[in-house]
């Protein structure tokens, strides 16, 4: 063995100590595009430094890649005193002002940011509407390495930016385009583009790029192992990756990705699960992301399975924990109490500063430290959380994901769910909802029975829980109905809306009941759903068979 050779797997080798000993511990609140941003105890840099982050991963539109002024490629793109330039100008102020706020505290600043996302006039002044998405193109190239050179010369702060090419969102972004083609192709895409942003990110400023799978690269083995095999680590360079292949959805698989190949990797956490209630009820996940949840119990027994497996079996790639305290999706439910993506969150970031913890070790403390519980209630607010885990994979899905249509409920709306893709699976989805509901009775009764320590706890814990049944109990009469219908039985039917009315009456009252829960579910919303429940069962009003 040549001794660069040598020397190189002693340099790989240290790298991933280095990791391994300091992991990235990073949050995000992921603001709603298009909206007020959230008004959250995370959006403070000191709040998630107690908690135990190093690291604070500004949103999209928060970005400096909005915020540059372009100036050493051509001062005429945004210039001085058009309205471009003062938005730009402002926006710059806006970043800085927050970047100074993480400074204070010390914690790592990073940008999330789209690629490619240029302003509108320089795309307009060379002529490059139909190719500045490709990252192979020269101009386009030039541009990107421009960018990077000036988010990190005119914000200093700047630690490292995380990058995804999986979407373009420009809601808050009025002066800019973005785009990118072949976003899936390796050879096309991925590859290049990593490979610029590892020379001027990682190996010209020594900062750090954290590379998103998300839409990209995340579901397929081949493909990330294309580009595991065509681009260099670097101590610098940190793969992205959410723990569940798709998006943040129970019943799904481990991330085969998880664990793989050679370059160091982030895992994704999503704390107010955006297709599970945002926090408006209890749903603690992050004891099936750590040690595994229970879908995941059928996978081989060699494959990885929980984030507890990929570091003791990958320790050379566990380069941290990345949580999105609150945010994801579109519109609500909008939460007035933090308390259940506070636990989840909490609990993530406990954890990947000391991996050989417990993560009952961790739960329990968080229960006598942030919520003050002592004696037996510590034992019922676990028993509670561990039984939110159930009774939310059961009531949206089944633990053997027979609702193929994940996407049926999501945000502030429910669309009509199609029956299971069998008779074995129809039979275990209706069981499941029974079983679910079951589980959401006993949620509320422990959430009664625990001693909190003030009564606006109290009030929450149980106006959550209530928040949770009731929710649930729609969920179930709408299973049942689209079972009813797809038999043909019209008893069934009409039993089952009168069952789903009075289910909607019996939630709507919650926001009179108790004063911290969160905004409802909605019988009107349609976006990202592709039929409408409620519409679906006023025609099963009148269509009687």
């Amino acid at each position: 063995m040549s001794i660069a050779i040598f020397s190189g797997l002693i340099s790989i080798e240290v790298q991933a100590q280095n990791h391994a000993a300091n992991p990235l511990i990073l949050d995000m609140v992921h603001h709603n595009p298009g909206e007020t941003p959230y008004q959250s105890a995370y959006n403070d840099p000191a709040v998630i430094k107690e908690m135990g982050y190093n690291g604070k991963v500004y949103f999209l539109f928060e970005s400096p890649a909005l915020a540059i002024n372009w100036e050493s490629v051509d001062a005429d793109i945004l210039p001085i005193g058009s309205e471009e330039r003062k938005w730009v100008d402002a926006k710059a102020k806006q970043i800085k002002k927050m970047h100074a706020e993480s400074k204070a505290q010390d914690i790592a600043i990073y940008a999330m940011s789209d690629l490619v996302l240029f302003p509108k006039r320089l795309i307009k002044k060379y002529h490059i509407e139909d190719t500045f998405g490709d990252p192979n193109n020269p101009l386009t190239e030039k541009f990107i390495r421009a960018q990077i050179n000036e988010m990190f010369d005119q914000f200093p702060d700047l630690d490292g930016l995380v990058v995804r090419i999986g979407e373009t969102y420009l809601h808050d972004a009025p002066f800019h385009q973005g785009a990118i083609v072949n976003k899936s192709s390796p050879e096309k895409t991925i590859i290049p583009l990593m490979q610029i942003l590892r020379e001027e990110i990682c190996v010209k400023r020594d900062k750090q790029l954290i590379f998103r799978t998300w839409n990209a690269f995340d579901r397929n083995m081949k493909p990330y192992m294309q580009v595991n095999d065509a681009v260099e680590p670097h101590q610098n360079l940190i793969i992205s990756i959410k723990q569940c292949e798709g998006d943040f959805h129970r019943a799904r698989p481990f991330s085969k990705l998880i664990g793989q190949g050679r370059h160091p990797q982030i895992i994704e956490v999503q704390s107010a699960r955006e297709y599970e209630g945002k926090g408006a009820y209890p749903n603690y996940i992050a004891n099936g992301v750590i040690e595994g949840f229970e879908e995941h119990s059928r996978m081989p027994e060699e494959a990885i399975n929980s984030i507890r497996e990929f570091v003791e079996k990958r320790p050379d790639l566990y380069a941290g924990i990345w949580t999105w305290s609150r945010g994801g999706g579109w519109d609500g439910p909008y939460i007035k109490n933090e308390m259940w993506c506070d636990l989840n969150s909490w609990v993530m970031a406990q954890w990947a500063k000391d991996t050989k913890q417990s993560e009952e070790f961790i739960f329990n403390r968080y229960a006598t430290e942030r919520l003050n519980l002592k004696g037996d209630d510590v034992a019922k607010f676990r028993k509670l959380c561990l039984l939110s885990a159930e009774a939310v994979v059961r009531g949206r899905n089944t633990t053997y994901n027979d609702i193929s249509d994940v996407w049926w409920t999501r945000d502030q709306g429910i669309g009509w769910p199609k029956p299971a893709k069998d008779a074995i699976g129809q039979k275990r989805n209706l069981e499941q909802k029974d079983a679910s509901v079951a589980k959401w009775k006993e949620i509320v009764k422990l959430a009664k029975s625990i001693h909190w320590d003030s009564k606006d706890a109290k009030n929450h814990a149980i106006g959550s829980a209530k928040y949770g049944f009731r929710l649930y109990e729609i969920y179930r009469s709408l299973i049942y109905l689209s079972d009813a219908a797809s038999k043909g039985d019209n008893n069934s039917v009409q039993k089952w809306i009168k069952i789903y009315d009075k289910a909607w009456r019996k939630y709507n009252k919650l926001p009179d009941q108790y004063n911290t829960v969160a905004t409802l579910y909605t019988q009107a919303y349609d976006r990202h759903i592709a039929t409408n429940a409620d519409r679906k069962v006023n025609e099963l009003r009148k269509n009687k068979y």
